[in-house]
């Protein structure tokens, strides 16, 4: 099943309140989100809120703090696209990388806004995978090099 599938067995439709979440605290988070994919997943674009949705609806442990989440998923490259896997919904209905289920979007309280997260989430990944393996690229050729040179060899330089 892919997930327009499961969104068309449920049919559009507005944001609803759900018992833990009102509609329109799930607009502000859905603004959130957004502009933090917008803005390349700037750590000043992770909020509060957008860190506690994703740790209560989305099957993603707190990873103690919304600081050590952070980490976790935006200070390697590798990690990043990991995350943001999650949220690819372009082939499949997206599973937990967490848990491995989909439980996370098909649930009624939280499809609406988690199926828009993926939507909103399509229009951005494409380019932030590609700068996520860039960034992890360099990386690891950074730390190749600090490697060789601990043992004193040296790459001839690239033209």
């Amino acid at each position: 099943m892919q997930l327009h599938d499961l969104a068309e067995q449920r049919g559009p439709g507005a944001l609803h309140d759900s018992r833990f979440m009102p509609a329109a605290e799930k607009r502000r988070v859905l603004k959130q989100w957004e502009a933090f994919l917008k803005s390349r997943c700037a750590r000043e674009k992770f909020t509060k809120p957008l860190y506690n949705h994703l740790i209560q609806h989305c099957s993603f442990i707190a990873h103690y703090d919304i600081n050590g989440f952070y980490a976790t998923y935006f200070e390697n490259g590798d990690d990043t696209v990991h995350f943001l896997s999650q949220f690819d919904g372009s082939e499949r209905v997206p599973k937990s990388i967490e848990y491995g289920m989909t439980y996370w979007l098909t649930d009624e309280e939280y499809y609406d806004i988690n199926s828009e997260m993926v939507r909103i989430a399509g229009k951005y990944i494409p380019v932030l995978v590609k700068q996520a393996e860039t960034r992890q690229k360099q990386h690891d050729i950074h730390k190749a090099k600090m490697l060789l040179a601990k043992h004193g060899i040296t790459l001839p330089e690239e033209e």
